[in-house]
Order: C-alpha cells, then structure tokens, then sequence
C-alpha cells in the first residue's frame, strides 16, 4: 500500500468533535503548490472566495463565479491528502433559492472532491442549510462581517459594536448552528462578543478578527506570508514578508539577464564539462 493511500483525511466530523477541545488551524489555498506546503501543518483548508482580491486583483469578492471557485477547489484537493477541504459558493450561487444552493453546492462538491462547502449568512440563511444538510451536503457557516455583504454592511468594519448589532450576531450564531453547520466562521467580530458566541453554541467557531477564545483560527495564506500588499487587515499577524523577498530575486535574475550572466554554461545544454585540473 503506497503512502498516499494510509493517510486519513480530517473530515467534517473530526471538526465538529473539536468543540472546546484543541483548535482547529485553518489556512487558505488556491493552488496546489500552496496546498502540498500547508497540508501536513493544517487541520482545514479553506478555498475561500478570496481568491478574487488575492489571486485575480478584484477589489471585492463579488465576481467570483461558482467556475472558478471549482477550478481552484480541484487544485487544493489534488495538492493535499489530509486536510479537509472546504470551498466557499461565490456571491449569488446560493441566495436566489434553497434549490440553487442545492444545485450549485452540488456540483461544487461533484467536480471538486471537496468535503463541504462554506456560505455567508444568519438566520436569513438557516432554512437554505438545513435544505442543504439534509440532502448530504456539509455546511460551514460563516457570519458576523460577510465580505459578499460588504457594500450592504457599509464597508468593512468591526461588527457588535452595539447591543443591537451584538443581538443580531448573536442571533445569526445560534441559528446556523440549529440549522446543521458543522462549524462557523465568526469574522471581524468584537473580542468580548465572540467569546460570548463560542460558549453559546454547540458547534466549533473559527475565529477571524474575533478571539482567542474561539475553538479555532482561519487567516488568509497569502496575509499570513506578505504576498498580498492591497492592505492589511488589524487581525492579520505577517510571519514572513516573501512579498519583498520575490521583488529582491526578481530583480537580481532581471540583472544578470541583461549583463548576460545568466543563463550560464552549467544551464545550457551542448557544452562539454570543463575539465577537473588537479592539484599537486
């Protein structure tokens, strides 16, 4: 039996038992490359919609389409073997009707091997997942600041700054958790209310922007290494600046190329080895 085939893959129940216990280490992913590197470190990767302000220079999310979310959620699972992975359904694949959330969610999974699929939305939302879930579709949630909501919520800010948003929050917490989500993602969320809402559900919360106290953590990869310059959020903590490294390399190959130094002998192909001179 090949290696490939002994490793288990972290599945949505094994999220759902973290509740309270170790945190689960969420990552995103776009390409297979980035996913080979980050798949024995994480517990979840996360094909987030993302990938139209990270990859594709959006300045939202909004025109991220179902294809491409399932083009790059082909390339993740092909690049990992242990994580779950998860794709988020773009802006408009899943608000029209339960029954197109149904059909795209469907097919997201189908073509991609994914094991679950992650939407926007509170207690609007409740009854399209538990539509879902009962058909054999996993659920991740994801509330509180709801980037496809972005002009809707007036931009991108801190949410449960008053009682009254809090509630709303709260409220949105507890009713995709009844509707079957196996975990919820809680971003750009006031500390003290976040930990409110990972003592008062019973399904794992993720935190983004929100607390320590939250049974597990998501950033952005590209955030994460310096690779993504547009801005950077508060929550963000940078462990690498390869942004700057890539510039440094690029421009030391684009040197040697116009001092013609690169490529050299050893790169070419035709040109016998030099000889070996010995020393006496």
């Amino acid at each position: 039996m090949s290696a490939h085939a002994t490793i288990k893959r972290v599945s949505t129940r094994d999220l759902r038992a973290r509740k309270g216990g170790v945190p689960i280490v969420c990552l995103t992913a776009y390409t297979a490359p980035m996913a080979q590197f980050l798949d024995p470190h994480v517990d979840l990767l996360l094909v987030g919609d993302s990938l139209g302000m990270v990859v594709y220079g959006m300045d939202t999310t909004l025109a991220v389409t179902v294809d491409m979310m399932i083009n790059h959620g082909k390339a993740v699972v092909r690049g990992s073997q242990h994580a779950c992975v998860v794709v988020d359904m773009p802006f408009a694949s899943y608000q029209e009707s339960r029954e197109q959330a149904f059909r795209n969610a469907a097919r997201i999974m189908a073509e991609t091997g994914c094991a679950a699929v992650k939407l926007e939305g509170g207690t609007e939302l409740a009854d399209t997942i538990h539509f879902l879930t009962e058909r054999g579709i996993p659920v991740m949630g994801h509330i509180g600041l709801k980037p496809q909501s972005v002009h809707a919520a007036g931009g991108f800010r801190a949410h449960g700054r008053d009682a009254a948003e809090a509630a709303r929050v709260m409220a949105d917490a507890k009713a995709v958790a009844e509707a079957g989500c196996f975990n919820i993602v809680l971003e750009g969320t006031v500390e003290g209310l976040s930990r409110e809402i990972t003592a008062a559900v019973e399904v794992p919360i993720i935190g983004i922007g929100a607390s320590p106290a939250c049974d597990g953590q998501v950033l952005v990869t590209e955030d994460v290494l310096g690779l993504f310059s547009a801005f950077k959020p508060k929550f963000v903590k940078r462990y690498a600046d390869l942004g700057s490294q890539i510039s440094t390399v690029a421009a030391q190959y684009a040197e040697e190329v116009r001092a013609r130094t690169f490529p050299a002998d050893e790169h070419c192909f035709g040109i016998p080895a030099k000889p070996r001179v010995l020393e006496v």
